[in-house]
């Protein structure tokens, strides 16, 4: 740019002098919240407060859940409650109907029966007969004098023990297959793929059932049992969820820094992946408390004298048509086992979508 001459800087007195320099009180902020619509009560939660918030807002998941710590605590407590124990038998006491102290008196759980023969039916009360007005059994007992309270919360126990440490067990194991198999990708994941598909072209059934022929029946073996036949679910989901993220840039970015394999796979893709993982667990869960008691009510599973909810539900069959009440409460509480698991797991699925997040 060319200088102005003496002459030119005179004609223009405005730029011979000073160039103005601005101050504070010359600029104004510009109130914009409104316009970008920053919903700060949302900003300052965390990812897992915001899941919560989401989760209690669904009434039938909170009901599952109080439903499984009620059955949970009961299972703990229950067979204290009272002075019978699982497995003690008193034969003159045997097969006598549910009588509570605080209701009888009010003609409901008094010990009376309708038994049906032959020549019609009749009201009988066992109590009143045998002369046991101080014998209380709060669920009845069966056909060996085993109190059904106690038997029905230690069985609610023993599956709950089974159910919950095969899911964390097929968990890890699937997980761990799954993540592996989609990261490595090429020929490793097709090997292991081929794998997979033989381990579940095999019928569960027949695996479990093999198993617990050739091992000793108990807790243990019916673990490891679903843990063999239980995982490939898990590691479908998890190879699918590797597949999708492991091309996102923080993976490049943890890779260009020199992370390992491993390291990404667990450090980095893991985290982003437990939602539909914990998801899978609780869908699982009341799969193996099924399994387990089918392998009981058909001679597989716990061996005399513990029990499981299975058991108890293949002793009460056997009296179905002459005492009915000896398989009602182990059929209502693996019921409502298996529905608040379902009723959690579909609560969790929509907490942890961030798809389905109401803004």
């Amino acid at each position: 740019m060319k200088k102005l001459k003496p002459a030119m800087a005179a004609d223009h007195p405005a730029m011979a002098a000073e160039a103005y320099v601005p101050v504070d009180t010359d600029f104004r902020l510009k109130d914009n919240a409104g316009e970008i619509a920053i919903d700060t009560n949302f900003a300052a939660q965390s990812f897992w407060k915001d899941v919560l918030i989401r989760y209690f807002r669904k009434t039938s998941a909170v009901i599952g859940l109080i439903l499984i710590v009620i059955i949970s605590i009961m299972a703990i407590i229950g067979p204290g409650m009272n002075d019978y124990t699982y497995s003690a038998q008193t034969l003159s006491e045997k097969n006598l109907a549910p009588r509570v102290k605080a209701l009888e008196k009010f003609g409901i759980f008094d010990g009376s029966e309708t038994m049906r023969t032959s020549t019609g039916s009749k009201s009988v009360n066992n109590y009143i007969d045998k002369g046991l007005e101080d014998v209380y059994y709060w669920f009845g007992s069966d056909n060996f004098g085993r109190d059904i309270w106690t038997r029905t919360w230690s069985g609610a126990r023993v599956s709950l023990i089974i159910a919950v440490a095969a899911a964390i067990i097929d968990m890890l194991i699937g997980m761990s297959y799954g993540l592996i198999s989609g990261y490595f990708g090429g020929h490793v994941d097709m090997i292991m793929q081929r794998i997979l598909e033989i381990a579940n072209g095999i019928p569960r059934l027949v695996i479990v059932t093999l198993l617990l022929l050739v091992l000793q029946p108990g807790m243990l073996t019916i673990i490891f049992a679903l843990m063999l036949t239980e995982w490939v679910g898990m590691s479908r989901i998890a190879r699918a969820e590797m597949l999708k993220l492991k091309e996102q840039e923080f993976v490049l970015a943890s890779r260009t820094l020199g992370a390992g394999s491993f390291g990404i796979i667990f450090k980095e893709v893991l985290p982003n992946i437990i939602g539909p993982i914990i998801t899978q667990v609780m869908f699982s869960i009341p799969t193996a408390i099924f399994t387990e008691a089918f392998l009981s009510f058909v001679g597989l599973g716990i061996p005399v004298p513990q029990c499981s909810l299975g058991s108890l539900i293949s002793e009460g069959f056997n009296s179905l048509t002459t005492h009915p009440y000896q398989i009602i409460p182990p059929i209502v509480v693996m019921a409502l086992l298996m529905l608040s698991f379902n009723l959690v797991a579909d609560g969790l699925r929509e907490a942890l979508d961030p798809k389905m997040k109401e803004m």
